[in-house]
């Protein structure tokens, strides 16, 4: 706004005393806005109510044992996120939605072992509510987050809030299945007291986003105890959404798997003389499986596949997973007497690994 004014100003000049009238423009401007109302934080209650409805339980079945998981739901037709560690070696997934009480048979579509996703297809999905996901910013250490699961496989979804602690952390996570060993990276720490059952499943903001996918809680040996504070972690889901976008295109790389996995049929580890590695040295062969089809041996070690070398469990693992079940491929390895042996198998179909 402008208001004009009139007023006499006075100028001295050489003894004499000039006066006109002039005009002086005053600009008065409007008030502020008043500042926006803070966002009203839900309630955890009211949180639970978001982020249900797009959560599933996760059963994975690896012949006579089991584990419990959960799932976040990514597409009305049922693009489901969670761990590797729920569906590795499983022969049966399926998966249930306690907020409608739908069950599904699972499909695995892809996953990366080295972050600990796997991105999952429910059968026969329709109209599933979907969760509401951030990419950035990552809360930062002291923001509220709860992390929301199938704990202890109870098949309900229970909240365990908490807060972040640190980000980007690497921490060594033993494998509930097999007791292997894993080394996670760019995890997010929090002190929610996330338990088995929980893997896979959300990690949200206060506003019921999801920031993370629960992956791992520290146990005492005693799995009824949750340590005192709590220490738990969580991929975050940029991170996560980065391996479900590999997926989709359909084709293997990097560290992620894309399609059904290919079963060659041996347990390996890496034989060493002399402190160096000397090949994947064969410590059983499956029953039935494309290996046992030819003259492999415990004790024998292979040093190559589809004619590339193979110095390592690692190596073999690499090639092995780029590519597809039904493909042939020729392995070498030197047996017993140290004499090179060739055959070429058709790679059969296995579960996930």
């Amino acid at each position: 706004m402008i208001r004009r004014i009139s007023a006499v100003l006075a100028m001295v000049s050489a003894g004499l005393v000039l006066t006109a009238p002039a005009t002086v423009e005053i600009v008065v401007l409007p008030p502020p806005p008043p500042a926006p109302a803070p966002p009203v934080v839900p309630t955890t209650e009211e949180v639970a109510a978001r982020i249900t409805p797009a959560v599933v339980t996760l059963s994975a079945n690896r012949g006579w044992r089991g584990i419990s998981g959960t799932g976040i739901v990514l597409t009305a037709d049922g693009t489901v996120l969670t761990n590797h560690h729920v569906v590795t070696g499983a022969t049966d997934i399926s998966a249930v939605s306690p907020h409608t009480g739908a069950s599904y048979d699972v499909a695995v579509l892809g996953y990366d072992t080295t972050l600990d996703i796997a991105v999952l297809q429910l059968g026969s999905a329709a109209g599933l509510p979907v969760a509401a996901v951030t990419e950035s910013p990552l809360p930062q250490p002291g923001a509220p987050v709860t992390a929301f699961g199938n704990a202890d496989g109870g098949g309900v979804v229970v909240p365990a809030p908490g807060t972040v602690v640190a980000v980007d952390k690497t921490v060594s996570v033993r494998d509930s299945m097999d007791g292997s060993l894993r080394r996670l990276s760019g995890m997010l720490q929090v002190d929610a007291a996330i338990r088995p059952g929980d893997s896979g499943g959300p990690l949200v903001d206060a506003f019921g986003t999801v920031v993370g996918v629960n992956t791992a809680g520290a146990l005492e040996p005693d799995p009824a105890v949750v340590p005192d504070p709590p220490e738990a972690y969580a991929v975050p889901i940029g991170i996560a959404l980065d391996v479900v976008d590999q997926v989709r295109t359909g084709t293997s790389a990097g560290t992620v798997h894309v399609g059904p996995t290919p079963l060659l049929g041996v347990s390996v580890t890496t034989g060493r003389t002399g402190g160096q590695e000397t090949g994947a040295e064969v410590l059983w062969v499956g029953y039935g499986t494309p290996a046992a089809g030819t003259d492999l041996e415990i004790g024998d070690v292979i040093v190559a596949f589809d004619r590339r070398p193979v110095s390592s469990t690692a190596d073999l693992e690499e090639m092995l997973m780029a590519r597809r079940p039904g493909d042939s491929v020729e392995i070498g390895w030197l047996d017993a007497a140290g004499q090179r042996r060739t055959a070429t198998l058709t790679l059969d179909a296995g579960p996930p690994r």
